[in-house]
Parts: structure tokens; sequence; C-alpha cells
């Protein structure tokens, strides 16, 4: 049993870009869904479907390729916030993943969002993950 299902998401994410899978199969949870859609809504994804098999279901993710150099679309994913040191951001002290190339998925009181949406709604949370 995982401690950090967060991790486990974008480690297996992770994992099957550098074996340059098309489709990865993840545990599904609430906040995992609400993070996949962050994806596909900003492009780093190319699609994704919610299964219901279980009690939990699966959430199948399709990876996004450059059409010619194969190139991923997701080069670097990391965990900002660990269950032993969690990391919060203000509107103020909002991170600026890759000088504004990349984003930071944020989990506010108005939902899982970009970095750039919590400024717009002006407000805070906890940093989950940084990507680009």
């Amino acid at each position: 049993m995982y401690t950090d299902p967060i991790a486990d998401y974008l480690t297996r994410v992770r994992n099957a870009i550098k074996a340059n899978h098309r489709v990865v199969e993840i545990p599904a949870s609430n906040i995992k869904k609400e993070i996949t859609k962050v994806l596909f809504e900003k492009g780093y994804i190319t699609n994704y479907k919610f299964e219901e098999t279980n009690s939990q279901g699966t959430i199948k993710v399709a990876l996004k390729y450059h059409p010619i150099t194969k190139v991923p679309a997701i080069r670097t994913i990391t965990r900002a916030s660990k269950p032993g040191l969690r990391k919060y951001a203000g509107v103020g002290t909002m991170p600026r993943v890759l000088n504004g190339l990349g984003i930071a998925i944020l989990s506010t009181s108005k939902g899982v969002m970009t970095d750039k949406e919590a400024k717009q709604l002006n407000v805070g949370g906890e940093v989950l993950c940084y990507v680009y």
C-alpha cells in the first residue's frame, strides 16, 4: 500500500512516458480525476477516460507525443507538496514554473486548478505538482 496516491499517479505517468507508452492506467480517486482534467485542458495529455470497474475505478490516460519527433508533451512532472511537508502558496507567493512556460497544479478551496487560474480567482492553496 502506498501512502501518497498523488505521487503514485505522477510516477505512473512519468514511467509511461519514459517507456514511450501511449496509454497508462491509474487507480482512480477524486483528486486524481481533477488533476487529469487539468492536464487535458492545458494540452499535456491527448485524452482520458474514467472507468468504474470496481468500487474504486480506473483512469485511462492517453499520453501526448509530437507526431514527427515523438517528444512527449510532458517533459517533467514532479510532486511539490509531500505528506511529510505540505507546501502552500498564497496569491502573492504563487510559484512560477519555468518562468511561466509550465504550470503548477494547486488544490484550492474552489477546486483543483493551475497557478494562473488561482491567481485570477485570487485564491491560494496547496501546491500539488509542477508540470512542464
